[in-house]
């Protein structure tokens, strides 16, 4: 798989496209209409490729960032900027993608404005849904990634223990030894 899907929402994890956002090195996930094709097959929005151009490239990546000021918006209780509303509900606005029966079942097949319609109508669902007040940035300083905390008390920082957690507790630990070490050597020092 090319793509990770850690919270569990379609439009979470599409605004986690775009990794370590801050950081002085932005990881972009969607580099080309065939990884945008192969996001929407990953996340099961449709079973099979979708074929993707630049230009809708370009609109998906404007939906994902629309998306993510809204839910940063949302968790720092800032107003929601209207441009990246009309981002959404204009995405929202068209045809989601149709389940079709087969002999072999259930098959999804999606234009990529309907593959954006699943994402834009998710987003609208955790934006005004009853988890909207347990949505969380990772506290990894190097991720970006918006979950939905369901822990007990609501107390996630990460979101997802392997890697982010793990990371800010090791570098935890050894900034505690180091200082433990470095007062431990100032104690003999001035003794």
């Amino acid at each position: 798989m090319e793509h990770v899907f850690p919270s569990g929402r379609p439009a979470l994890d599409f605004a986690g496209t775009l990794r370590v956002r801050r950081g002085p090195s932005p990881r972009e996930m969607l580099r080309s209409p065939e990884s945008l094709s192969s996001w929407f097959s990953e996340c099961r929005i449709v079973e099979s490729d979708i074929a993707c151009r630049p230009l809708d490239l370009r609109r998906a990546v404007a939906l994902r960032e629309a998306i993510y000021h809204l839910v940063v918006a949302r968790i720092t209780g800032a107003r929601y900027d209207q441009e990246a509303l009309g981002v959404v509900n204009d995405a929202a606005r068209q045809p989601p993608p149709v389940p079709q029966l087969t002999e072999d079942g259930r098959r999804v097949e999606a234009t990529v404005q309907q593959a954006l319609s699943y994402v834009a109508r998710d987003a609208i669902a955790v934006l005004s849904g009853p988890e909207v007040q347990l949505l969380k940035e990772c506290a990894n300083p190097d991720c970006t990634q918006i979950f939905i905390d369901h822990s007990r008390g609501a107390r996630r920082e990460w979101c997802r223990m392997d890697p982010c957690g793990n990371k800010v507790k090791a570098a935890a630990y050894r900034a505690r030894k180091r200082a433990s070490g470095e007062s431990g050597i100032a104690a003999n020092v001035s003794s």
